[in-house]
């Protein structure tokens, strides 16, 4: 793989995209953990997210070293604190999405590298995290978005929380099947958090103000073709701020660089291609050239950066659209492919068409 093709024409050099890499890299403690951003706190999602792009741009290593990192710290129920901080745990109630996106990162990472190798070192990883989720599976068919200290479930779902978990279940399914394992459970949780997303809206908790819950069924593979478009421009109007991208909520004049970078890889899924090349040329407004990373946001009215911070996440976020954009690597297409497991299944009813 060379950096070159993960440029984008016009808009990101391949100089840039190396130090993009690099920044993500710089970020990285020395037992693997990936901050938000050097001395801040760590989630699950978003080290994986961050992981999942040094493993584009070529730091396979340091991607190898995260998810050891997530071997060597997971609980004993297969969970992992919502945050830390370097050793002190912050909260440590357990978020499902969180604690499954470590299937996501390492299939991800095998499509990368095509190291099976990798597969089977996190195989027990990614095994105890799903078992753990599995037990916060509601009558709906949702997943429950955590699980308290005590063990207790929460009685909602989330729709984005749910979307990408459902996603991360397709991968852990392909992990498993790759591997020789056949884990029927884990197919049907993942068809039941699909049919609740498209069929139960009502199983899960209001959240409608953000961005996320609009496009991550279309990203994660729950809605495609007709229906995923119309998704789209349903609410289009509320969350894209013209020239600069994608607002986190509908109700405040913030531009932030992760939720455009995920809407461009939605586009992209959708294949509507102007459109991803288009916002992804506007999000570059949130990079620093100095540092190689991305701004969390902007208030675009005061032209104000907020939060003043530059997260590892939200740079590896715009990686992955750009390896979306020029299908670069392996993995480029994580969420194109998003769904199509519920197909060659036969239990997509349209979903993923």
């Amino acid at each position: 793989m060379t950096l070159a093709r993960l440029a984008v024409p016009d808009v990101l050099s391949v100089e840039q995209v190396a130090r993009t890499g690099q920044f993500i890299a710089r970020q990285q403690a020395a037992d693997g953990a990936i901050p938000w951003f050097v001395g801040s706190h760590l989630d699950p999602w978003d080290h994986v997210e961050s992981a999942m792009g040094l493993s584009v741009t070529g730091h396979h290593a340091g991607a190898v070293a995260a998810y050891d990192y997530l071997a060597r710290t997971q609980r004993a129920d297969g969970s992992w604190p919502m945050v830390v901080r370097g050793a002190r745990v912050e909260e440590a109630a357990a978020d499902t999405n969180q604690c499954l996106y470590v299937a996501t990162g390492v299939w991800h990472h095998y499509l990368v590298t095509g190291q099976t190798d990798v597969l089977a070192r996190f195989w027990p990883t990614v095994e105890r995290a799903v078992r753990f989720a599995l037990t916060a599976m509601l009558p709906s068919g949702a997943l429950a978005w955590a699980v308290s200290e005590s063990g207790a479930v929460q009685d909602f779902a989330l729709v984005t929380g749910s979307s990408s978990a459902a996603q991360s279940l397709e991968c852990a399914v392909l992990i498993a099947e790759r591997l020789g394992h056949d884990l029927p459970r884990w197919r049907w949780a993942r068809d039941g958090i699909h049919r609740a997303l498209r069929e139960q809206p009502d199983a899960f908790a209001d959240r409608e103000r953000y961005s996320m819950d609009w496009y991550y069924p279309i990203l994660c593979g729950v809605f495609r073709g007709d229906e995923g478009r119309a998704r789209l421009r349903g609410s289009s109007d509320r969350f894209v701020w013209d020239e600069r991208g994608c607002r986190c909520v509908a109700d405040e004049p913030w531009v932030t660089a992760a939720e455009t970078a995920e809407l461009i890889a939605a586009l992209d899924a959708l294949g509507d291609r102007s459109a991803a090349f288009a916002m992804f040329e506007q999000v570059q407004f949130l990079r620093d050239e100095d540092s190689g990373g991305y701004w969390t946001g902007k208030n675009i009215p005061n032209d104000a950066v907020y939060p003043v911070e530059q997260t590892g996440w939200s740079a590896a976020a715009v990686l992955l659209a750009a390896d979306a954009l020029t299908q670069t690597t392996g993995g480029a297409g994580i969420f194109r492919d998003a769904g199509s497991c519920l197909i060659r299944d036969g239990v997509a009813d349209g979903a993923a068409s």
